[in-house]
């Protein structure tokens, strides 16, 4: 004669399913919505950050200070300065840093990484108009070891109260001696404006032309005599007339005040960008 079998209460099914839960779970992790969160964070966080960037106004008054701060006239609204000098109270800041090559002022900093300083033949890369050495961006370890250096001053931008930061020497591949290449720079460049969009900062293209820099997520240019080389148009189209243009000649002066200065900010300072130079606006 066959038994009949019983089927189990839901009282009973609960109790099993309490105590099997932590082999279960061991077994198959549970994927919650805070877990998903989490995964996510990093992306979101950009995204955060990136939200907060204020570019550049259109077309307003502008100085640039890198060789030297002081104040500015009442109705320049942005002002560049050095990393290393305080934003100008009540104006939009812009901070800037010699990213590609060295400043004269950090060689006791790159004694201590000399790996990363561009050589041919064991010689040292430098651009002598400026007597500055070329920083290496060939391989993307050289890259990642000079970002660690570059994203502490670009926090230190932030911490100081600028706006926005500007890349100087995105070129320096075209003085590399053919040790660097138009890529490599280009990298560079997209881990540095990630750095800059992470702490707040708009990102400013200086100078180069010849790359789309709004299509690598700049913000900005600022442009060194783009009137004297018939660049302003390209800068413009590119970045929608936020172009922050200095002369540091009459003839380009005039030139760039006459054909841009009612669209771009434009800007006459002497070539050692000195604190008592030349200091006129269109």
């Amino acid at each position: 004669m066959r038994t009949a079998t019983r089927t189990p209460t839901r009282a009973l099914l609960c109790a099993l399913v309490l105590a099997l839960s932590p082999v279960l779970e061991s077994a198959w992790p549970v994927t919650s919505a805070a877990s998903v969160a989490s995964a996510h964070a990093p992306a979101e966080q950009a995204r955060v950050a990136r939200a907060k960037v204020v570019r550049p106004p259109v077309n307003a008054a502008w100085d640039y200070q890198i060789g030297g701060a002081f104040k500015p006239a009442k109705r320049v609204r942005v002002v560049t300065r050095d990393r290393t000098a305080t934003p100008a109270r009540g104006r939009y800041n812009v901070c800037y840093v010699n990213a590609f090559q060295t400043q004269p002022d950090e060689r006791a900093l790159w004694r201590r990484h000399p790996g990363l300083i561009l050589r041919k033949n064991g010689t040292p890369v430098v651009d002598g108009a400026w007597d500055e050495r070329l920083l290496d961006t060939g391989t993307a370890r050289k890259r990642h070891r000079l970002l660690r250096i570059e994203r502490r001053w670009v926090k230190g931008c932030a911490k100081a109260g600028f706006d926005a930061v500007e890349f100087d020497n995105l070129d320096s591949w075209q003085r590399s001696k053919r040790q660097l290449t138009k890529r490599d720079n280009v990298r560079f460049a997209r881990l540095l404006v990630r750095a800059a969009h992470r702490h707040g900062l708009a990102a400013g293209q200086k100078n180069t032309v010849e790359v789309a820099g709004a299509r690598l997520g700049f913000d900005f240019a600022v442009a060194e005599e783009c009137a004297r080389w018939h660049e302003c148009a390209a800068y413009s189209r590119e970045y929608h007339r936020r172009v922050l243009d200095v002369e540091y000649t009459r003839k380009g002066f005039r030139r760039a005040c006459r054909n841009w200065g009612p669209r771009i900010s434009v800007v006459r300072r002497d070539l050692a960008v000195s604190a008592r130079g030349v200091d006129r606006r269109c």
